[in-house]
């Protein structure tokens, strides 16, 4: 038994450094200067350039208009992350009350309907998606970032389960104290579940932040780049003998991955009770 629970640690930990080990040289490279990281390659020390090179990452206007910071790319990206998941919960909520409270004989065909919209990525509905935009006028917006990837199959799928699991008592009694559908909706449902809006939160929340082609494409304004853009823009800057900010690169990265690995780390309880308790 105990040589078996070694080994079962001795693969955990190997398991937590192959994860663990990439951000670790990644937050190390930052604190070095650029030239040095472009002459001896990654870093796995620490470097004299922490202070300054993230200050300048954050504070520093850069870009080819010398009008965008790395605070700014945070900001973009923590709205777009939150707008995605905020969005898709509350449409998904709806989408998935309406198809079992609001019971029709289409009600199945509807949400197969719906759950073969998995079937289309991104890729194949970005230029129909991206010209209805420009013809609203929403390039260069956040409601033209935000707004057209809002539905969500996945969303609906698990919201529809949750309440499909509700026993049917709580809406006969609901009704029976003359509470009607929206009141229903949000004295009860919501509430209910809360465990299930912060599993999809998570989930559509690390799925925005690390959005790259559909923010690319809808932006050309450097005030609407996000954090994964930033990263590769700076590394575009190779001209003539010119190197690139690296250490700049690598303190983005960081930077990216913060937020997300925050967010899991403070609601993985209820990440995990969420897509994993069936009795309510």
């Amino acid at each position: 038994m105990h040589k078996t629970t070694l080994t079962d640690h001795l693969i955990l930990i190997f398991g937590v450094f192959i994860m663990v080990g990439p951000i670790f040289v990644a937050f190390m490279t930052s604190t070095h200067e650029a030239v040095d990281v472009h002459m001896k390659g990654l870093q796995v020390t620490w470097g004299d350039d922490f202070v300054s090179t993230y200050k300048e990452v954050l504070a520093r206007k850069g870009g080819f208009t010398g009008d965008v910071t790395g605070a700014r790319m945070v900001m973009n990206s923590f709205i777009l992350g939150i707008g995605f998941a905020v969005g898709k919960i509350v449409l998904s909520m709806l989408a998935a009350y309406g198809l079992v409270y609001f019971r029709s004989r289409f009600s199945t065909l509807f949400f197969w309907m719906i759950f073969t919209t998995l079937l289309l990525p991104l890729e194949v509905r970005i230029l129909p998606s991206y010209d209805v935009m420009t013809k609203l006028g929403l390039v260069n917006t956040y409601t033209g970032l935000i707004v057209p990837l809002l539905a969500s199959a996945t969303g609906t799928f698990f919201f529809r389960q949750f309440f499909k699991s509700v026993p049917d008592e709580l809406l006969e009694a609901a009704c029976i104290d003359g509470a009607g559908p929206f009141k229903f909706f949000i004295d009860i449902l919501v509430p209910l579940s809360k465990t299930m809006i912060a599993a999809i939160f998570i989930i559509m929340f690390v799925y925005g932040w690390n959005q790259y082609l559909w923010p690319m494409i809808m932006t050309n304004e450097e005030s609407f780049y996000t954090l994964v853009r930033g990263i590769k823009q700076i590394l575009l800057v190779w001209v003539g003998s010119q190197i690139p900010e690296y250490n700049q690169a690598f303190a983005l990265a960081v930077l990216a991955m913060l937020p997300p690995i925050l967010i899991v780390v403070i609601f993985q309880s209820w990440f995990i009770k969420g897509l994993t308790e069936s009795d309510k």
